[in-house]
């Protein structure tokens, strides 16, 4: 069965508040009841050695003395006031000699029967009915009198257990008031925890239930500055992520439908064409070709996607060399003369030193310099000019693609790094692009722990720059 925080809170307090009276109620009462005991029973030894060398020893100098067991009975019953307690003045034999509760010298004596003064324990008192001389329980102080050495008699003072046990359930009383206070306290405090932890919790378990639903618009928002408003914060952010990922996504899928329909509508409608007659025989060559083109540019898109799927941060799929980047760029650039040719486009390199060695993994860096390259040809003008350029600062090398261009509008300058995002400029200079060369290249800089940045000006070009991390003298290859 599932029981809910909040009843698991609740019982614990209430299990702990039974405990704490089952507690007092028993190990503390038993403890009271012994300490009470003890102080009751030190106190009558003290009186009744101060009654003993006082009083009573005299009576044991002059026993024939009536006098002097007049003095001791009359000492007795103020003390017996005193203490609320009978006193007894008892013979070695065992038989009562004065009794505090009677206001004259006893005419007869009466006989403990059994008596020992040894009590049981070896201790000075006992808690009894005291060798038969009470019906209740009886808290019983035995002390010695002794004259030259020798001792001839005891005193023993009685005081009725219950008496105890009420001076020990006043004082356990005060305990309970205590802990009825103690109790409130803490279910006050435990009332302001329940709402200033567990409620907090309970919202954001809803709330991350709305989550699991597939429902974002639900924020937490607790205005605190503590773990559990920073939770909250964290858990808005990721409700913000996990909507705007949503949305990248539908985005992601209408483009994709986007891109292989029209291809795919082309391609379907020249076949049918061609087989139902439409198109003549001698002219089948020409949309052929077209057809070709069109899946070469469904194979480049379909490599595009496996490409940026193959790229997770979270794997280490790079395989670093240290190699002389101003190379690669060379090599890259040569790539594209025919095509700079025809359009009467030159590409201009501009290197800080002859050789300017990075710690990277060559193919991907080859594939950012390609994309960036083929970008600024296709959205340069004719008779203008690429400028390719290395910088080194500190320990990074800076590199450079610079174009005079159309430019990027100022709208579009963050969404160009998004999956088959397109400008509309490039829509209308170039049907073949798949909006998937930014986002490549910004996936390989970021696998590397670098930044690329751009800066455009409409009609007037565009600059992409990006860092790399600069080699050291026998850097080992991964």
């Amino acid at each position: 069965m599932r029981i809910s925080l909040n009843i698991k809170y609740l019982l614990s307090f209430l299990v702990f508040g039974l405990c704490c009276f089952l507690c007092i109620s028993t190990v503390t009462s038993q403890l009271m009841m012994k300490n009470a005991v003890s102080s009751k029973a030190d106190a009558f030894y003290r009186e009744g050695l101060c009654l003993s060398d006082q009083y009573v020893v005299s009576y044991f100098e002059a026993p024939e003395t009536r006098k002097n067991l007049s003095t001791v009975q009359s000492h007795l019953t103020s003390l017996d006031i005193y203490l609320n307690a009978d006193i007894w003045l008892i013979s070695r034999d065992g038989e009562v000699i004065l009794d505090s509760g009677s206001s004259t010298v006893l005419a007869e004596r009466r006989l403990i029967p059994e008596f020992n003064s040894v009590l049981p324990g070896g201790k000075y008192y006992m808690t009894g009915d005291f060798f038969g001389m009470y019906s209740e329980e009886t808290l019983s102080v035995l002390i010695p009198v002794s004259h030259n050495y020798h001792v001839r008699g005891y005193i023993a003072i009685h005081t009725p257990m219950s008496v105890i046990v009420q001076e020990k359930e006043g004082y356990l009383m005060s305990f309970y008031i205590t802990m009825i206070l103690l109790l409130v306290m803490t279910f006050l405090f435990a009332a302001f925890h329940w709402l200033m932890i567990c409620l907090p919790i309970y919202r954001m378990q809803k709330t991350a239930m709305e989550y699991a639903l597939g429902n974002y618009n639900v924020p937490v928002r607790m205005n605190r500055e503590d773990e559990l408003g920073f939770l909250a914060d964290t858990m808005d952010f990721m409700a913000e992520s996990l909507k705007d990922h949503e949305e990248d996504q539908r985005k992601l899928i209408s483009n994709i439908s986007h891109d292989f329909r029209s291809p795919l509508t082309s391609i379907k409608g020249y076949i049918e064409a061609m087989l139902d007659g439409t198109i003549p025989f001698e002219m089948q060559e020409k949309y052929l070709n077209i057809v070709l083109r069109e899946t070469e540019r469904l194979t480049k898109l379909t490599s595009g996607l496996l490409t940026l799927n193959s790229m997770d941060p979270k794997q280490n799929r790079l395989c670093r060399t240290r190699f002389d980047i101003n190379t690669v760029i060379k090599n890259t650039a040569a790539t594209f003369e025919g095509t700079c040719t025809a359009r009467n486009i030159s590409i201009e390199l501009l290197f800080t030193d002859w050789e300017s060695y990075v710690y990277a993994d060559m193919g991907k860096i080859q594939q950012v310099l390609y994309n960036l390259i083929d970008n600024a040809i296709k959205f340069s003008r004719p008779d203008s000019v690429i400028t390719i350029e290395t910088t080194v600062k500190y320990e990074k090398i800076f590199v450079s693609v610079r174009d005079t261009g159309v430019g990027i509008p100022k709208d579009s300058l963050k969404k160009i790094w998004e999956r088959f995002y397109k400008t509309d400029t490039s829509r209308g200079r170039d049907k073949k692009g798949t909006g998937l060369g930014l986002a490549i290249v910004k996936e390989i800089i970021q696998l590397h722990d670098e930044n690329i940045n751009v800066v455009s000006t409409e009609g007037v070009g565009t600059e992409f720059i990006f860092s790399l991390k600069r080699a050291e003298e026998g850097e080992i290859t991964e």
